[in-house]
């Protein structure tokens, strides 16, 4: 594994599905935020430490994802997060889903923008947030 990417491992549930038994597109997205929370509290940035302060908030302003095969109830899946880009107030978040056997599922990719408590943007990224995911660029999408 790549040391600029973190791994998150996750099951196929059933409420996952659809009437095809195939996950539910949006379910993606889902998983792609559980091993973004999970990320930021590895890097030392619990997303409920940041709303419950409210100093720091980074709405998700834009979403997208391309599906390579499907996934279905009871797969494993393991999603490989790294940071695509760090602009000055937002950074973008790569997400490489993978079966067991580690052929490619799906790609998606989240932006992240940080806004003051009154809902305007920041002016910049918080110096502890552009330290803390630094680490974890990789400029090329994980394909």
């Amino acid at each position: 594994m790549d040391p600029c990417r973190f791994a998150y491992a996750f099951s196929v549930r059933l409420h996952d599905t659809d009437a095809a038994g195939r996950m539910f597109f949006g379910h993606l997205f889902r998983h792609a935020h559980d091993a973004y929370e999970a990320f930021m509290t590895q890097v030392g940035l619990p997303l409920e430490r940041l709303i419950r302060e409210g100093e720091i908030l980074l709405p998700l302003v834009h979403a997208e994802a391309d599906y390579q095969r499907p996934l279905c109830q009871g797969d494993r899946a393991r999603i490989a997060l790294a940071i695509a880009e760090i602009r000055t107030r937002s950074f973008a978040v790569a997400y490489r889903f993978e079966t067991q056997d580690g052929t490619l599922a799906a790609t998606a990719k989240t932006v992240h923008l940080q806004i003051n408590r009154d809902g305007s943007p920041a002016s910049s990224l918080s110096a502890e947030i552009r330290d803390a995911i630094l680490p974890y660029l990789h400029e090329d999408r994980p394909q």
